[in-house]
């Protein structure tokens, strides 16, 4: 998932923005899949942006919209097909140029909707979580345009280990003292901002 979520405790999770469609990993590895690269291809595609140019105008959905959503789906598409037709009339376009195109457009689309949140919602520290919070990209670009609050962002080897953030959430459930019986049952699409 792609999500902004404000903590006002530990605990107390309430998503005030999330995508729409594509989630940022997901287009990544769709990207990825199309240009031949490895799986998960999100460190890959970063690493070639570092050597390319931002020289193709991908778009950047909904970031001058008063909302704190994500599309990432239309640039998805807007990279497919023009690496599509590119294959299509022989074509050779760089690699390094269309990573560093994509992610430019990523990054842009990230940090334009964190800061509307951190405008929205003032608050102290800004946690960054998940896989793409391993992305060298936007960590350059968060400690370059984020000065007012501190920012958190996991070492790179817990970035895409989702076993360490839900520890957390449960360290945090435990130490309320708020447990579930042994008639639990799984509920996969529950989000977690619902837990009761």
């Amino acid at each position: 998932h792609t999500e902004l979520v404000y903590v006002s405790e530990a605990g107390d999770y309430k998503i005030v923005g999330e995508t729409r469609d594509d989630a940022v990993g997901e287009a990544y590895d769709k990207v990825g899949r199309v240009m031949g690269l490895t799986y998960p291809a999100g460190r890959e595609i970063d690493e070639l942006a570092h050597q390319g140019q931002d020289i193709y105008d991908f778009p950047r959905a909904m970031i001058k919209e008063d909302n704190l959503e994500f599309s990432f789906s239309g640039l998805k598409s807007a990279f497919i097909n023009l690496h599509h037709n590119a294959e299509q009339k022989g074509e050779s376009l760089s690699t390094e140029d269309l990573c560093a195109s994509f992610q430019a457009a990523v990054m842009d689309i990230l940090m334009a909707k964190t800061k509307k949140a951190l405008e929205k919602y003032p608050v102290k520290t800004l946690v960054v979580a998940g896989g793409v919070a391993a992305n060298k990209g936007l960590r350059e670009r968060l400690a370059a345009e984020i000065t007012d609050v501190k920012v958190i962002i996991p070492p790179l080897r817990l970035c895409g280990d989702n076993a360490g953030m839900i520890a957390y959430a449960s360290v945090s459930e435990w130490n309320k003292e708020n447990f579930a019986g042994w008639d639990l049952n799984a509920k996969p699409s529950l989000a977690f901002d619902t837990m009761e």
